[in-house]
């Protein structure tokens, strides 16, 4: 088990019933946690799996409107056509409707967003290899570690959204660290705890899933159960 310290300004953790005004959670979800852990070190042959979340400060909430696009990104497909410069780039304008464009496209809107302030959290995970790659287990641990003690990473890891940066740093389990959890017992509920496919990829079984957890909160650490855990549900 290895550890990352993780912090930043904002972070949200969108609840998935809450997601046109979106409101976060009060704590990182394991799937987000996963994701900056995946931005220091990832390769095909392994999957990251959390096991702890600790608590640094007191969730913290704050309110902010921010302009955003109505429309979505075209398929992949047609992004690659514009890659290859087998179609003509149609950007989608943050401004402008079909009167002024001539177009089909929705403009903007304002939205609210209940973000967390100043997240900070210590999050423990570790390396399950897929079958066929246990052999490599020291190795990608030890790649892992001398990338997150430079802090190096194969992009910018984020707290919930991308323009909420995380910053982070390498942690020791093997050794005691005195920033201590807070001192907080909390049962916020069901949380979202991923959304991926519990087989191996390339499987027929492999469909995404969107996956459950009841997220209880004892002396500011949150202990994420394993994948496999019957703790863990589908939607």
């Amino acid at each position: 088990m290895t550890g990352l310290e993780i912090w930043g300004d904002f972070a949200c953790f969108t609840r998935p019933e809450l997601k046109v005004e979106r409101f976060s959670y009060p704590v990182i979800t394991p799937s987000a946690a996963r994701g900056i852990f995946e931005a220091v070190y990832w390769k095909p042959e392994f999957r990251w799996v959390v096991d702890r979340i600790e608590l640094l400060t007191m969730p913290r909430w704050i309110g902010l409107r921010r302009n955003e696009v109505k429309d979505k990104a075209p398929s992949e497909r047609t992004i690659r056509q514009w890659m290859t410069g087998k179609t003509n780039i149609e950007p989608i304008w943050a401004d402008g409707d079909a009167f002024w464009l001539g177009t089909d496209q929705k403009g903007r809107t304002q939205r609210q967003t209940m973000a967390l302030q100043q997240p900070h959290y210590r999050v423990f995970a570790h390396i399950e290899p897929w079958p066929g790659y246990e052999s490599y287990q020291r190795k990608f641990e030890a790649q892992f570690e001398r990338r997150a003690k430079h802090g190096q990473c194969i992009y910018q890891p984020y707290l919930g959204c991308r323009e909420f940066p995380a910053y982070f740093a390498w942690v020791d389990d093997r050794v005691d660290n005195p920033v201590k959890p807070i001192a907080l017992d909390a049962d916020w509920g069901w949380m979202l705890y991923d959304v991926f496919s519990r087989q191996i990829p390339g499987t027929p079984e492999a469909s995404p899933q969107i996956q459950l957890f009841r997220c209880v909160v004892r002396s500011g650490v949150v202990e994420v159960p394993h994948y496999t855990s019957e703790e863990v549900v589908s939607s």
